[in-house]
């Protein structure tokens, strides 16, 4: 199974999380900058709220996918206030023809003092945990 991964961030808490998932998948963790060239199964794709919303550039990169070379993408992020930005994403997804996981993984972020120190060790091994659940397709 070929996978990737790709990550918007703007305070670095989402990289930090990008990063463990492609380390337990053994693979690089690489900005949304870089483009999806080659086929994959799978994209994890983090980004988080900014304003309420998805970032634009989250936006304009699922919009800018080739869905003959994305199987499907797997949403993670953290946040400081809002959870998921799932069903953002997924609106993305659907208007570019790319399936979306149902299951993702979102954990709390450190922004201007609130909820400091995360995303912890904690969350980090969390979040490896949950991409190495994803890629061998079993669900706990």
């Amino acid at each position: 199974m070929k996978v990737a991964v790709r990550y918007y961030t703007k305070t670095g808490n989402t990289k930090k999380l990008a990063e463990a998932v492609a380390a337990e998948l053994g693979v690089q963790a690489q900005p949304i900058s870089a483009a999806v060239d080659e086929k994959v199964d799978i994209l994890f794709l983090g980004n988080s709220y900014y304003a309420f919303n998805i970032d634009p550039e989250v936006r304009d990169f699922v919009r800018s996918l080739d869905k003959e070379k994305v199987g499907c993408i797997v949403n993670f992020g953290s946040a400081a206030m809002l959870n998921s930005t799932y069903k953002k994403v997924k609106a993305e997804a659907d208007k570019a023809g790319i399936p979306m996981s149902e299951k993702e993984f979102h954990c709390r972020g450190e922004f201007k003092g609130i909820h400091k120190g995360r995303p912890n060790a904690e969350d980090l091994k969390a979040a490896a945990a949950f991409a190495k659940m994803i890629v061998s397709g079993k669900s706990s």
